[in-house]
């Protein structure tokens, strides 16, 4: 699609963040539940270890995608085009690759297909990351992050759900391939709808103190964000008695989705205060609440506490996430939006890697790997990790409204 004259009034944020809802259903799904209940159905006895294992390539797999694919899209955004053919052909790739996930019969053709999956989804996210400089200004970069981040919380509930719900049986692969291709065609309808804003003259890229900062300030709450997901399904084992209505599977879902419901909830409380505020009290506002969250899972013995601290950490993530993707909007170079981006995702591919690596080995050393207080410690680190993140927030510049 050609670039045209810039009317960013146009282009509305729901529309815009429909193909998110998609990505994050199926993420929802596979992250949060069917990986590790495929990895028990093919490897009953190396279940760990596997969803390690595959957990680490996949991740791999998306860090390399990104960054091929998002400095070939701004190049092909410089030149006068669009994006669309990625999140088109990301689409169908990605709606392909999810039905074979849950179809392949062994732990081989379950690496392969989970290695599609992350190809397939990030030629859609890499270039996805530029959306809202490519169509809003940048007074309305809060309201659209929120609509992102609320989007993201509502497809990871669904996907959560549908997992709990109908297992990882071949069906759920057709549901989720259906709604990632419902999502992409409201997005890419609206995309031709409306112009996309013009690119100011290209930069050279550089590695500056900035975007340095940004990146570890993201890395080390999402080695958090991931220690937690990591070790979810195992707490909430530990702490369900033996006579409890719903099995580790379903109650691990049920968490997710509380997770990912208020964390909408919190998304959208944030979008109008992240364009008028400083964005570092926003992220620090959503980093203490996740932390709150965090100790009192780790420290708290009852199961009636899981619910009530599930759903602060959750509130917390969604006003994290709003306030994250406006602040990168702001401050990374928007003639090369989707290239510096794909760097700045790499503080979220990485951490997939190092969040199980850094909890197991310290859970080693506590001599509480294979004991029930595992994921508690675990929650602790994942609390501590937070904590620095969101400590390094602060290290980068305050931007305004508009800027």
């Amino acid at each position: 699609m050609s670039t045209r004259s810039s009317a960013p009034s146009r282009a509305q944020p729901a529309q815009i963040a429909a193909l998110w809802f998609g990505v994050q259903l199926i993420w929802g799904a596979v992250l949060g539940i069917s990986l590790q209940a495929r990895c028990l159905q093919l490897a009953p006895n190396s279940a760990l270890a596997t969803f390690g294992f595959i957990t680490t390539a996949g991740a791999l797999a998306a860090a390399i995608t990104q960054l091929i694919v998002g400095p070939l899209s701004d190049r092909l955004r410089r030149a006068g085009y669009g994006r669309n053919g990625f999140y088109l052909a990301g689409t169908l790739l990605g709606a392909a690759a999810v039905i074979v996930f849950y179809v392949v019969p062994n732990v081989g053709a379950l690496l392969a297909a989970f290695i599609a999956l992350q190809l397939a989804l990030n030629v859609i996210i890499g270039p996805y990351q530029a959306i809202v400089p490519d169509t809003m200004s940048p007074a309305r970069y809060g309201l659209a992050s929120g609509w992102l981040a609320a989007l993201a919380g509502a497809g990871n509930a669904a996907g959560a759900v549908l997992a709990a719900g109908l297992g990882a049986v071949p069906s759920l692969g057709v549901v989720l391939a259906t709604g990632l291709l419902i999502a992409a065609a409201i997005t890419l309808t609206h995309l031709r709808r409306i112009a996309l804003r013009s690119l100011p003259a290209a930069a050279p890229i550089a590695v500056t103190r900035t975007l340095v900062n940004l990146f570890i300030s993201r890395a080390f709450v999402f080695v958090g964000f991931y220690t937690m997901l990591d070790y979810l399904y195992f707490y909430v084992a530990s702490v369900l008695p033996p006579d409890f209505a719903l099995d580790a599977t379903r109650a691990s879902g049920l968490c997710i989705l509380i997770f990912t419901v208020v964390s909408a909830l919190g998304a959208a409380f944030a979008a109008r205060p992240a364009d008028r505020i400083d964005e570092r009290l926003v992220v620090t506002a959503g980093g203490a609440c996740i932390i709150v969250g965090l100790v009192v899972l780790a420290l708290g013995h009852a199961l009636p506490v899981l619910p009530a601290a599930i759903a602060l950490a959750g509130i917390g993530w969604g006003i994290f996430l709003c306030a994250d993707w406006a602040f990168a909007c702001r401050l990374l170079p928007p003639s090369a939006m989707a290239t510096t981006m794909a760097i700045w995702n790499l503080a979220v591919v990485v951490p997939q890697m190092l969040a199980p690596l850094a909890a197991s080995l310290l859970l080693a050393r506590l001599g509480t790997l294979a004991s029930p207080a595992g994921p508690r410690e675990a929650f602790l680190l994942a609390g501590g990790e937070m904590l620095l993140g969101t400590f390094w927030i602060w290290r980068l510049p305050r931007v305004r409204r508009g800027e």
